[in-house]
């Protein structure tokens, strides 16, 4: 066991007036299990970047271990993958990999094929396996479930459950209950780490977000009762004053001097006052750090003359010689939310194509009702780029009703600033989220829309699909959005 110590890290980009970290202090220890979450753009990967040295920083980084970055950057996929291994592990022992392998359900022949060849979870799998053989390593795994279907995930967690230090960078909930036993947190201020999974943060999370709500009610009713105490004493005070001038009664003279010590008085009472308010919202500034924002979305879908949107009958699908899938069959109604689901391969995404009316080949029979619109969400954000008051323009939605709901996504006014290109992989999903929450159709179709967003935007997402139930058709491999969000599953095998 040792520990990795942070003290007083600063960090900002080149050319950034904003700190991303400011006098961060922790310590980590090696043999920990680490889940590490935050909110997009929030520095998860800027961190793991500073751990491996790649940018100058203040403060200090100590650690008696090498660290290693998942995923290992490919340069010639072409390559066999075994030659790949190499190139990761130089002096690995054979029987080791194979161990490592066959605990991920990895077959020995992948070794001898071009690693470009490998499915994403093959790949995924056996760049874990070799980060795993380095010794005296920590390593550094950034979003391993991406792209990866549930069967794969739950292999790969049991996989990682069986492990131990490593940091590891996701937003699926299930995941990371799995396979972690302390979370380190990026909140709106700092950085905190918490024993537990990441239900176990989650509870003490909202435990300590209530009480901070709760606190801040009673001191904003306390500046409110002596804001008006406040006021009282120094209307009083002013009323005295004016005595002065006046008479106490009917031809008597006025006592100026105990009517001025009385007007100094209150005048200093309501000083007094003024004072305990300020300090009310001095220590209410401190509360509310890191209650984070997670206002309701909105979906407004267009209403259908047909009941039945779309209609699919022993549909199968080829490519070339290669048949996708065979015989499928269901319908597509107003208000049902329909996960496809399958292991990757299995046609999910070509169906979809279909259904959107890309040139697809199959046979079977596929019906859509006619002037049916429809809102698609892809996987692929590698297309997006330039400000987004031109993508909202070129897109033919409104600017003010896609920015508000990209603030209510956490998106700083900053951002809007920003080419898309820079941002975060979250942040291009929710630019695709929120445009598709802006257009006017009958049916959303999101092809894995949840890759890299961060989780309580997942959960804003579940609320407003909960909330208004549109019809939706989705693939999502996070299992935990599925169970609560589907009204009907169909499996592909």
């Amino acid at each position: 066991m040792s520990l990795i110590k942070v003290t007083n890290l600063t960090f900002a980009y080149d050319g950034s007036y904003d700190n991303i970290f400011e006098n961060v202090n922790f310590q980590i220890d090696t043999d920990w299990k680490l889940g590490f979450t935050g909110r997009n753009g929030r520095g998860k990967t800027t961190f793991l970047n500073l751990l491996l040295n790649k940018y100058e920083y203040s403060g200090t980084i100590s650690a008696n271990v090498s660290f290693d970055y998942f995923p290992f950057h490919v340069d010639n996929k072409g390559e066999n993958t075994i030659d790949i291994i190499d190139l990761i592990v130089p002096d690995y022992v054979h029987w080791e990999l194979m161990r490592e392998l066959s605990l991920l359900k990895v077959s020995e022949d992948v070794l001898y094929r071009p690693f470009d060849s490998l499915s994403n979870g093959e790949q995924t799998k056996v760049l874990l396996a070799a980060l795993f053989l380095k010794e005296n390593s920590f390593l550094l795994i950034d979003e391993p479930t991406n792209h990866l279907d549930m069967d794969a995930r739950k292999l790969v967690s049991d996989y990682l459950n069986a492990k131990s230090g490593f940091i590891l960078v996701s937003h699926d909930r299930a995941f990371l209950d799995h396979c972690v036993d302390h979370i380190l947190s990026i909140n709106k201020t700092n950085l905190e780490i918490s024993k537990g999974n990441f239900s176990d943060w989650w509870e003490n999370k909202k435990r300590q977000d209530n009480f901070e709500l709760a606190e801040n009610e009673k001191l904003r009713k306390d500046i409110k009762r002596l804001s008006e105490a406040a006021k009282r004493t120094n209307d009083w005070s002013h009323e005295v004053e004016k005595t002065k001038n006046g008479t106490r009664n009917s031809g008597s003279k006025v006592d100026k001097g105990y009517i001025g010590h009385k007007a100094a008085k209150m005048m200093k009472r309501s000083k007094s006052i003024e004072q305990r308010q300020q300090s009310a919202i001095d220590d209410r500034s401190n509360l509310l750090k890191n209650i984070e924002s997670s206002e309701s979305l909105k979906i407004a879908q267009l209403a259908y003359h047909k009941n039945q949107l779309a209609e699919l009958e022993k549909v199968s699908i080829y490519y070339g010689e290669k048949t996708v899938c065979t015989d499928i069959s269901f319908t597509i109604e107003q208000g049902e939310r329909i996960a496809l689901s399958g292991k990757n391969g299995s046609g999910k995404s070509s169906l979809i194509k279909l259904i959107c009316g890309e040139n697809v080949s199959y046979t079977g029979t596929f019906r859509k009702g006619s002037q049916l619109k429809i809102s698609y969400v892809s996987q692929d954000t590698s297309n997006l780029k330039g400000n987004l008051t031109d993508y909202a323009r070129n897109n033919g939605i409104d600017e003010s009703l896609f920015k508000a709901i990209l603030r209510k996504l956490d998106f700083s006014r900053l951002q809007f600033e920003k080419d898309i290109s820079s941002f975060s992989g979250g942040q291009k999903k929710k630019v695709l989220i929120a445009k598709s929450l802006c257009e006017n159709v009958h049916l959303h179709i999101w092809d894995e829309p949840l890759n890299f967003i961060d989780i309580i935007s997942r959960m804003q997402i579940e609320e407003l699909l909960l909330e208004h139930s549109p019809t939706i058709l989705f693939v999502e491999h996070d299992s935990e959005f599925c169970n609560n969000i589907a009204t009907k599953v169909i499996q592909l095998s």
